[in-house]
């Protein structure tokens, strides 16, 4: 867990480049597939459900079999997104420049469990673009935060066996992993709440929500610029094919 400090330095930091041209988050560039120090990771509510469904429908048939389990079709995908309950389970995702979501995790919880034995299932994607910049690992991070915060004792990790990103991932957290066949369980025993996760959590989500906002004005910007210069093209296109 990073610590407060670092978490507002690392914020400074990364706002010197937001006003940056989009044309600079090229996928396929070096430059962007460097892992930021800080990625602003925020919870969304049901106003993100499009964003939601877009991002997992842009998941390829591999993909989508590894993030359910089942080669989910478009309709399987659409439902899956209505039925997200966003008052008793946690969505997390990270956006790009463009306010793209590149990367979301669901943390659903037991809605019968006691306090005792409170538990939550935790699944992640992340957008082909996106990988490499390890936004599962700061996804389930984040998630196991929160879920300490609320109380949980558990999480709990249902993934087929050849999803070998995903146990890595619980594994490094420390999460106990044992495979029955083509399918995997890993279970994470989490540690209670201190006044140190609490905090943290408090101002990753500030940060989050207040480079979301940077990220709507910045965009809007930009879209008037590419108003500006298409009408500026559309204008010296017709000088130079008027007659003289």
């Amino acid at each position: 867990m990073i610590e407060t400090k670092a978490l507002i330095k690392a914020s400074l930091d990364a706002g010197k480049g937001l006003l940056r041209p989009p044309a600079e988050d090229d996928p396929s560039s070096a430059k962007s597939k460097v892992p930021p120090v800080l990625v602003p990771i925020r919870s969304l509510g049901a106003n993100h459900r499009e964003r939601i469904a877009l991002h997992l429908l842009a998941l390829d048939v591999h993909d989508r079999y590894l993030r359910f389990g089942f080669a989910a079709t478009d309709e399987q995908i659409q439902r899956y997104v209505d039925g997200l309950n966003f008052e008793r389970d946690e969505i997390f995702g990270i956006y790009n420049r463009r306010l793209e979501l590149i990367a979301m995790a669901h943390l659903a919880f037991e809605p019968d469990s006691t306090v005792a034995d409170a538990c939550a299932e935790f699944g992640v994607s992340v957008s082909k673009s996106a990988r490499g910049r390890g936004y599962g690992a700061r996804l389930f991070d984040r998630a196991a935060m929160h879920a300490r915060n609320e109380g949980v004792h558990r999480m709990l990790i249902h993934a087929l066996s050849e999803n070998t990103a995903m146990l890595k991932i619980a594994r490094n957290a420390g999460a106990k992993v044992e495979r029955d066949g083509s399918e995997s369980e890993a279970l994470l025993h989490l540690p209670p709440a201190t006044l140190d996760t609490r905090l943290s959590e408090l101002v990753a989500e500030h940060m989050a929500q207040t480079d979301y906002q940077i990220k709507v004005q910045v965009k809007q910007f930009w879209d008037v610029m590419a108003e500006v210069q298409a009408i500026r093209r559309d204008a010296q296109d017709a000088q130079q094919i008027s007659p003289k």
